[in-house]
């Protein structure tokens, strides 16, 4: 099952995972409900402006895709709507925590996904968190892709496919002083970063000199 949600589709998904998780009470959702969760400023980046049209519109497209659709129930007077994502892939509680919160704030290091997946799932280390992406990844086709490390980070981040592939961010240059767009400057600059890797790599060998004479 190949998926290409679109950005809004996205949204109203996550939007439904995360209701049904975390306020069980007032599940299925309205579809004025359903605007409100969509178009949160806490917990959601980005934060959107969704109107009904476009959450019905969204929601028509999960349908599509089995994804999501109305509630069953001849009780109530309002259309509600319910995903479906545990009828198509049968997650784990501690998966779809974690996917819920790549759909809604999108790519995310490790240790940002368990603070933010808590009041869903609680995973006890940073290596649970990596375990159950891993399984993510491993699925056919995989849900969820590592990104390359951005420079100055720890962790590399990790984003969910289902609006197809992530690209991974250019390094943005602005931080180079000097930096141009011409070849020369930018041989320059590798030729730069590779003396300060060796000096760097002298200065290693000899800190570890010293300690050695210490012990």
């Amino acid at each position: 099952m190949n998926l290409q949600l679109t950005q809004n589709e996205v949204r109203v998904l996550g939007a439904l995972i995360e209701k049904d998780i975390t306020t069980p009470e007032y599940y299925p959702l309205s579809l004025n409900a359903l605007v409100n969760a969509c178009n949160q400023k806490s917990n959601r980046d980005p934060v959107l402006q969704l109107d009904e049209n476009a959450v019905r519109d969204a929601l028509s497209g999960l349908q599509d895709q089995r994804l999501a659709g109305s509630a069953g129930g001849a009780d109530s007077r309002v259309t509600k709507y319910e995903h479906r994502t545990q009828e198509v892939f049968n997650f784990t509680r501690a998966e779809i925590a974690l996917l819920c919160v790549l759909l809604l704030r999108g790519p995310q290091t490790p240790g940002e996904l368990r603070g933010r997946t808590e009041r869903m799932h609680r995973f006890g280390t940073l290596d649970d968190v990596q375990s159950v992406l891993h399984k993510l990844m491993q699925r056919e086709p995989s849900l969820v892709k590592m990104l390359p490390r951005q420079p100055g980070t720890k962790e590399s981040r990790y984003a969910h496919l289902l609006a197809g592939d992530v690209a991974a961010p250019e390094q943005d240059l602005a931080f180079v002083p000097h930096v141009a767009a011409d070849g020369d400057r930018l041989i320059r600059l590798e030729e730069e970063v590779g003396r300060l890797r060796q000096e760097m790599d002298q200065l290693r060998n000899q800190v570890e000199g010293l300690r050695k004479q210490f012990e």
